[in-house]
């Protein structure tokens, strides 16, 4: 990733896609089929890959603007609301109009954290990209697209080029519009499931999004240590080990602190990685998807001493 060179007040962070409300249960065990079970705990969230990102970045101190599609509905009334609780600006692309919000539906599994997830996406969005998007591309000190509302994926992501504005893709799977992406990214940050097309694992999958233009391409793997491959260098970096209470969003938190670090400090790409991957475990320890944030500590930030 080409580092933005961090300015005096807070790096901004424009951060495309999807945005959900999520109806989250704390749960025992697993239902079994036409079973009822009561949870331990019950929260309700804003969600979504690209909305945990930019909850993540603000807390972490930058100004984060969330771009997605939620019209005139009241769901999407309570999903806005909390995410001006935790300092994000949304941008909406679909204001005024009526259309479906996706509601996720999740358990989390109290003894492991182990999340599951039912819900409506946005891969295959129409929702067109707003009018002032380039400004605020060019305005920012970095982009994150998660492939969600394409037309607005593909609009921020050949507006960060322009200007050259880094531009981070979250790759936790693979989806159609990822071809009209790639092209654009200096981060590719995938999940360890992320295939390319015809690609048989993360080492193939680095090399052809490289091979596509991709700057830098990192892997992650729950608590495996995290790969990376970046201008013809490789290596691997260790996470954080930590007692797992709840890894719903770990992702989102870890790109959203990848996105946060990369304007900040002008380490390594191993060092934005450490960095990411502390916030991440952090997210993974604590029950809930908001009171992790109070947890965030200023060494959060700080440089590891080695």
């Amino acid at each position: 990733m080409r580092n933005a060179p961090a300015s005096e007040g807070a790096p901004v962070g424009v951060f495309v896609g999807l945005a959900t409300l999520d109806v989250i249960h704390r749960i025992a065990q697993a239902p079994a089929v036409n079973e009822k079970i009561t949870a331990g705990a019950q929260f309700v969230a804003a969600g979504g890959p690209a909305a945990n990102a930019a909850v993540t970045f603000a807390a972490l101190g930058g100004a984060a603007i969330l771009v997605t599609a939620l019209g005139a509905d009241p769901v999407a009334d309570l999903i806005r609301a909390d995410l001006a609780a935790y300092g994000v600006d949304v941008v909406d692309a679909a204001a005024g109009t009526a259309r479906a919000v996706p509601v996720s539906a999740v358990s989390v599994v109290e003894s492991t954290g182990d999340r599951s997830v039912i819900s409506l996406d946005a891969v295959t969005s129409d929702a067109a990209p707003p009018d002032h998007l380039d400004d605020l591309v060019a305005a920012a000190d970095v982009v994150l697209v998660d492939g969600h509302h394409p037309r607005i994926a593909v609009a921020a992501a050949r507006s960060a080029a322009a200007v050259r504005t880094a531009l981070v893709v979250d790759a936790g799977r693979w989806k159609p519009v990822m071809a009209d992406v790639i092209p654009y990214a200096t981060d590719m940050v995938c999940s360890n499931d992320f295939r390319t097309p015809g690609a048989d694992g993360p080492a193939a999958t680095a090399a052809a999004l490289v091979g596509g233009g991709a700057g830098t391409v990192v892997t992650t793997h729950g608590g495996a240590p995290v790969r990376w491959w970046s201008g013809g260098d490789s290596g691997s970096v260790p996470v954080q080990p930590v007692t797992v209470v709840d890894t719903l969003g770990a992702g989102d938190a870890f790109h959203g602190a990848y996105c946060y670090f990369a304007t900040r400090f002008d380490g390594s790409v191993a060092d934005r990685i450490d960095r990411s991957a502390r916030v991440a475990a952090l997210r993974c320890s604590v029950a809930g998807p908001r009171a992790w944030l109070r947890a965030l500590q200023p060494e959060q930030t700080r440089k590891r001493e080695r």
